[in-house]
C-alpha cells in the first residue's frame, strides 16, 4: 500500500442507482401500485379526493416535472410536485407531516425492489480500510427515500455524507452538485473519483469539474443506452465494483512512480 503522500486520489464519490443498487421487480408495475398507496394515504389523513382524478393529474405532472428535470437540470422533488397536485384540486392547506407520511407508504413500494450489489459492502470495506473517503451523490426525486434504502442496505457507516438532488436542488450533471460534495470533504477535483453509469450525469458531471470519471458497466444494458447528446468518454471503465479497488490502487501506485 503506498504512503498516503503518495495517493493519487483520496477519496472516491458514488453513484446509487445501477451503481451500489439495482431494482428487481417490474418498473411500471410497481409505480402503479406506489400511486395507489400513496393515494390511499391521503384519503386515510381525511382528504377528499376522487381516485381517478387525482391519479389523472398526479401522473400527469409527474411525467412533466420528470422530463423537466432532464432539460434543465432543476430538481424540486416529489414533495413540491405533490403539494401543486393537491392544491388544483383544493387542497392547498396539507401539513409537511401528511405529506411525508404518505410519500413514505408511496416509496415503501419501490423500496423493497431496491438490492445492494453483491460486492458493493466489500468493495465499500476495503476502500474504507485502505483509508478512501467515501460519498453517495444520487439523482432523486426524494431525499428520505435514499437515506432510507441507505439504511435498509446497512451501508451507511461507510460514507461521509448521502448527498442527493432533491436535497440540493439541482441534478448531476450540474456542476453544483458535484462541488457540494468536494466542498464537503474540502478536497480538489482531483484527488476525487466518481463511479456511476449514467454517461451524461455521472461521468460528463464529474469530467467538466475535473473529476476522474470511472464509468460502471454492469447494468448499462438493462437500463438501455443512455443519449448524452455529445460524446462522453470517461477516464476508466470497470464492469463491477469489485474491479474499483484494484484500478484506484494501481493509479495511485502509477502516480507515485
Amino acid at each position: 500500500m503506498p504512503g498516503a503522500a503518495s495517493l493519487r486520489f483520496d477519496a472516491v464519490l458514488f453513484d446509487l442507482g445501477s451503481t451500489l443498487f439495482y431494482y428487481q421487480g417490474d418498473w411500471l408495475a410497481s409505480r402503479a401500485e406506489s400511486n395507489e398507496r400513496l393515494l390511499d394515504a391521503l384519503l386515510a389523513a381525511g382528504l377528499d379526493l376522487e381516485r381517478t382524478a387525482f391519479l389523472a393529474e398526479w401522473e400527469s405532472r409527474l411525467n412533466i416535472y420528470q422530463n423537466d428535470r432532464d432539460e434543465d437540470l432543476i430538481e424540486h422533488s416529489t414533495g413540491v410536485v405533490l403539494r401543486n397536485v393537491l392544491a388544483s384540486l383544493g387542497h392547498a392547506s396539507i401539513s409537511d407531516q401528511v405529506l411525508r407520511e404518505a410519500l413514505a407508504e408511496m416509496y415503501a413500494v419501490t423500496q423493497k425492489h431496491w438490492k445492494a450489489e453483491t460486492d458493493a459492502v466489500p468493495t465499500l470495506k476495503a476502500l474504507r480500510s485502505r483509508g478512501y473517503r467515501l460519498g453517495i451523490l444520487s439523482n432523486a426525486a426524494d431525499d428520505d427515500d435514499v437515506r432510507r434504502l441507505v439504511d435498509l442496505a446497512e451501508v451507511g457507516p461507510y460514507f461521509d455524507f448521502v448527498l442527493t438532488s432533491s436535497s440540493l436542488g439541482y441534478r448531476k450533471p450540474h456542476l453544483r452538485t458535484f462541488h457540494a460534495a468536494l466542498t464537503r470533504w474540502g478536497l480538489p477535483p482531483d484527488r476525487v473519483a466518481m463511479v456511476g453509469d449514467n454517461l451524461r450525469a455521472d461521468i460528463l458531471g464529474a469530467k467538466s469539474l475535473g473529476i476522474f470519471s470511472i464509468w460502471i458497466t454492469r447494468r448499462v444494458a438493462v437500463e438501455g443506452p443512455v443519449d448524452t447528446g455529445e460524446p462522453v468518454i470517461p477516464d476508466a471503465t470497470i464492469q463491477t465494483l469489485s474491479e474499483l479497488l484494484p484500478l484506484l490502487e494501481r493509479l495511485n501506485q502509477n502516480s507515485a512512480q
